[in-house]
């Protein structure tokens, strides 16, 4: 049983990496099988993940015929957006004020950015860089001290990832894009600027997911 378990928790866990990443795009039908030749394992396992997966909504099962990668809803990254504002925003409000904070957490900030660097450099991928895309604008929403906010924010990290990993498929020179935007705003963040931080947030965010200003996508 336990050896079940894990083995179902290896494929849940690597079929759902392959979807945040974007290897298995939305619309993309796949079945038991393939991922079990891919795992080299039975396809009880691989059949559980299913499950779990669809229970999660990343999947559509459909007998005989395989699973469906469900696309990105309408209007989803556009929601996705615009709950990250509220909480990056008001993360950066509560640190402005306190300078040794914020110059803390710039320092930090600059850590992460110097890993996405390195990767670029080292010739890394879309889904290593979308995790630390990820983990760069978490950093700071933890540096605003709130727990709850943290919490809820993580909900919608593995949505974010794929809505990154997605958009550099469609365009993959914007990761030079997306590091200079991240050093801007760890350098507004460090100046206390939190109106210019808002403004500078926004535009980088709706510009990498290609959201119009003012509608939806």
């Amino acid at each position: 049983m336990s050896k079940l378990y894990s083995a179902a928790e290896l494929a849940y866990r690597e079929v759902k990496e392959l979807i945040l990443s974007g290897e298995l795009p939305g619309g993309e039908l796949i079945s038991e099988g393939e991922i079990a030749t891919r795992m080299g394992s039975s396809r009880t396992p691989v059949r559980e993940a299913f499950l779990r997966l669809e229970a999660e909504g990343w999947m559509r099962l459909y007998p005989k015929r395989g699973a469906l990668i469900v696309p990105v809803a309408d209007g989803e990254a556009e929601h996705v957006v615009d709950a990250r504002l509220l909480v990056e925003v008001h993360a950066v409000e509560a640190v402005a004020a306190t300078p040794r904070a914020r110059e803390a957490l710039a320092a930090t900030l600059r850590e992460n950015l110097a890993q996405q660097r390195e990767l670029v450099a080292s010739g890394g991928d879309a889904a290593q860089f979308s995790a630390l895309d990820a983990d760069f604008h978490r950093t700071l929403v933890r540096g605003g001290g709130n727990p709850l906010l943290e919490t809820f924010y993580d909900g919608l990290r593995e949505r974010q990832r794929r809505m990154t990993a997605h958009s550099l498929a469609r365009d993959p020179e914007q990761i030079t894009k997306i590091i200079e935007d991240h050093a801007h705003l760890t350098n507004l963040i460090e100046a206390g600027d939190a109106d210019g931080f808002a403004s500078a947030v926004r535009r980088h965010m709706r510009e990498v997911h290609a959201l119009g200003e003012g509608g939806r996508r």
